[in-house]
C-alpha cells in the first residue's frame, strides 16, 4: 500500500491498479516510492503507507480526537505492552488504535451500537487487536488491577465510583472533555480519593515555510478539548 500525495498536500491511499486523478493518470507499474509524473505532467511524492496514513482515512461517525490530545495522553501516562487499559467512548476507534499499538490490554467501551461497529471496522482494517465491548460504562467497569482508564464522555464523574474499585493504587484517569465546567465538576467530584495532576489544553499552530515566505497559517487547530489527568491515592 501505497500514500501519494499532490503538490498541494492532499494525500491519498492506493492499494492496486492504476492511479486515477483530476490531475491524470498514474499506471500500476510505475507506481513507487520516489517522485511520479501523472500523463498530464502533474508531480506526485508516493511512500510506503504508514500507520498515520491510514488512520487518516478510516470511516469517521462521532468527533475524533486529534493527534496533538492523543500525543499529551500518550507522553504524560506511562504506557507498556502491559500496561491495562480501559477506554470508554470509543467513538470510531482513534485513541484506541494508538493506545493498542503500545499496550496489548486495551478494553474500550461503548455504548452506541452505531458507533461501536464503525470502531470495530476501522481497527480490523488497520489491523490493531483491542477489545470492544458494546455496554455502557456508567453501569460498571469488569476489569480489574487497571493502570489506566481513559475517558471520552459528557459526564465522567460518572464513571469514578466504578473506577475506584477498578483501578490499581496509583492508577490514573484520563478525561477528555469539551468544557471547563466539565473540567471543574470531574475534579472536585474525585476529592479526596484523587490526586489531581494537572488539567490542560493544546494549542497547535502550522507554519508555512515556502522559500522566502516563512508565517503561520491563517488557520490554526486551536481549542479542541480539556484533558484532565488524576491519579488514584
Amino acid at each position: 500500500m501505497y500514500t501519494l500525495i499532490d503538490e498541494e498536500g492532499n494525500s491519498y491511499l492506493h492499494q492496486q491498479g492504476d492511479f486515477h486523478h483530476k490531475k491524470g493518470v498514474i499506471r500500476e507499474k510505475d507506481i513507487k516510492p520516489g517522485i511520479l509524473t501523472t500523463n498530464k505532467e502533474a508531480l506526485f511524492y508516493c511512500f510506503p503507507s504508514n500507520f498515520q496514513d491510514q488512520l487518516g482515512r478510516i470511516t469517521r461517525g462521532p468527533a475524533i480526537m486529534t493527534t496533538k490530545d492523543i500525543g499529551i495522553i500518550l507522553a504524560n501516562c506511562d504506557i507498556t505492552k502491559n500496561t491495562i487499559i480501559v477506554e470508554a467512548g470509543t467513538g470510531c476507534g482513534t485513541l484506541t488504535a494508538h493506545l493498542a499499538r503500545i499496550s496489548t490490554n486495551v478494553t474500550s467501551y461503548e455504548n452506541n451500537k452505531k458507533h461501536y461497529d464503525i470502531a470495530k471496522n476501522n481497527l480490523e482494517k488497520l489491523g490493531i487487536i483491542a477489545t470492544l465491548k458494546n455496554q455502557d460504562i456508567y453501569e460498571g467497569i469488569e476489569e480489574t488491577k487497571v493502570d489506566i482508564i481513559m475517558l471520552d464522555l459528557l459526564e465522567p464523574w460518572k464513571v469514578l465510583p466504578h473506577a475506584n474499585k477498578a483501578l490499581q493504587q496509583g492508577g490514573k484517569i484520563v478525561a477528555y472533555v469539551t468544557n471547563i465546567i466539565q473540567a471543574q465538576t470531574l475534579v472536585t467530584a474525585s476529592k479526596p480519593a484523587y490526586y489531581h495532576e494537572q488539567t490542560l489544553e493544546t494549542i497547535q499552530r502550522t507554519w508555512i515555510i515556502e522559500g522566502q515566505k516563512v508565517r503561520p497559517e491563517n488557520m490554526g487547530l486551536l481549542h479542541t478539548g480539556f484533558l484532565v489527568f488524576l491519579r488514584k491515592i
